[in-house]
């Protein structure tokens, strides 16, 4: 059988070594040797030998997750195989946390994550109950952490010098050192008159990089 979905473009090869690689635009691969973490849902796929759990996150964890809609639904996935991972179709990006790191991402753009990472479900400080949601997740430790972002995300650095303000339905994640607070860029007389769309915007100072999608939020999709 001939023709271009055969091309080496979208026929996969097998893994040289374990762990997380980008299979396409679209879908992350992760040759598994053990455990590893996905969000609930997310396997589009796998060959090996694999067992799929749920992953709880412990009363306070469900308890965030109920009250904001956010949060992370995971899966462990463990044994020797490999799997393949997507959501939606949407752009997936793989991100090297290093000792000493510390990145806090919305939970809906998680795909899948090394063990090696630790994660924490921790209240966006001077935030407020958002459109972006009132909790992160904040990643830790030494491994990869698997993204996903409708369309190509924008990623703008952060300086003291020049603080940066982002739309709460828009934002993917930043890295946990700075400092957030709400800001308001529209004047009262204006919203009375209607408002502008864009009433109030998440402030980011310090040193670092916040990460942008280029659309806002749809509505909340269980995870």
């Amino acid at each position: 059988m001939k023709g271009d979905l055969f091309s080496s473009e979208h026929m996969v090869q097998p893994a040289y070594a374990p762990g997380m690689s980008v299979q396409n635009a679209k879908t992350i691969k992760y040759a598994v040797d053990g455990e590893m973490l996905a969000r609930q849902g997310a396997m589009i796929a796998y060959r090996g030998n694999l067992q799929f759990e749920r992953r709880g996150q412990g009363v306070g964890g469900m308890l965030k997750r109920a009250v904001t809609g956010e949060g992370l639904a995971l899966m462990a996935v463990r044994g020797q195989g490999e799997a393949w991972f997507a959501h939606e179709a949407q752009n997936c990006f793989i991100i090297d946390i290093e000792a000493g790191d510390a990145l806090t991402v919305n939970g809906r753009n998680v795909l899948c994550f090394d063990p090696t990472l630790a994660y924490e479900i921790k209240t966006v400080k001077g935030a407020g109950i958002t459109g972006g949601g009132l909790f992160n997740s904040v990643f830790t430790g030494q491994g990869k952490l698997g993204l996903i972002c409708e369309g190509n995300p924008l990623v703008i650095p952060v300086s003291h010098q020049q603080p940066v303000f982002v739309d709460t339905d828009a934002v993917v994640g930043w890295s946990a050192q700075l400092h957030t607070s709400l800001h308001r860029s529209q004047s009262f007389g204006s919203m009375i008159r209607g408002g502008s769309g864009e009433a109030v915007q998440l402030r980011l100072e310090g040193e670092g990089f916040v990460v942008v999608r280029p659309s806002e939020a749809t509505p909340h999709k269980p995870q």
